[in-house]
């Protein structure tokens, strides 16, 4: 998922960036990935911490355009990961972060996968699809964890161009069907990471 589509800035000019709504409405649509090798491990942030969840957002964020979270004050962080039914699940190598799912339980059974991605240098190391057929799993059986939530009826995400090439081909082949497609105004403001332009853009 990018945020990509904050307003244009007065003054700075924008692109246009196409975003692309995707959904599952069975837990048998999900298609899991083969695990990584040895040493990755996925565990729930259970601690609502605003430093650690900015932490991953500008990590994984940093060169994919991700800003929309960036002027947040710390007690908007809390509200966000303090929410009914939030959860953000991160994948671990040999105990570093490698990136996050963050999950937001919305009315009727219907979950969104928030934010998905890997930092940089864990991309392209089958990382991704396992994190994210992981994350699936926990948006179909989250109502198993949060007492009064309704069953998951539906998970849903939106990915956009500015996202790695083959984060369209994750979803996809993890079962999730395209249901709308737009196009709409992008910021040409930089989204600052931790170090913008470390790492080339890739795909979780």
């Amino acid at each position: 998922m990018s945020d990509s589509t904050a307003p244009a800035s007065p003054g700075v000019p924008a692109s246009e960036v196409t975003v692309w709504s995707l959904e599952q409405t069975s837990p048998s649509d999900l298609r899991p990935s083969a695990a990584p090798g040895d040493g990755v491990r996925i565990v729930r942030s259970q601690t609502p911490l605003p430093e650690f969840s900015r932490f991953l957002y500008t990590a994984v964020g940093g060169d994919i355009r991700w800003t929309d979270r960036l002027g947040l004050t710390y007690a908007q962080w809390e509200e966000i990961l303090q929410r009914p039914g939030a959860e953000t699940w991160v994948a671990y190598e040999h105990g570093t972060p490698a990136g996050f799912i963050e999950l937001d339980a919305q009315d009727d059974g219907v979950v969104e996968v928030a934010y998905f991605g890997l930092i940089p240098a864990f991309r392209g190391r089958r990382i991704g699809g396992h994190l994210l057929s992981y994350g699936v799993a926990r948006a179909w059986d989250l109502a198993e964890r949060h007492e009064g939530r309704k069953p998951t009826a539906r998970v849903w995400v939106h990915t956009c161009s500015d996202d790695g090439p083959y984060a369209m081909d994750n979803y996809l082949r993890r079962g999730f069907r395209l249901f709308d497609t737009r196009t709409e105004p992008e910021s040409a403001a930089a989204a600052p990471g931790p170090w913008p332009g470390a790492h080339p853009a890739a795909d979780a």
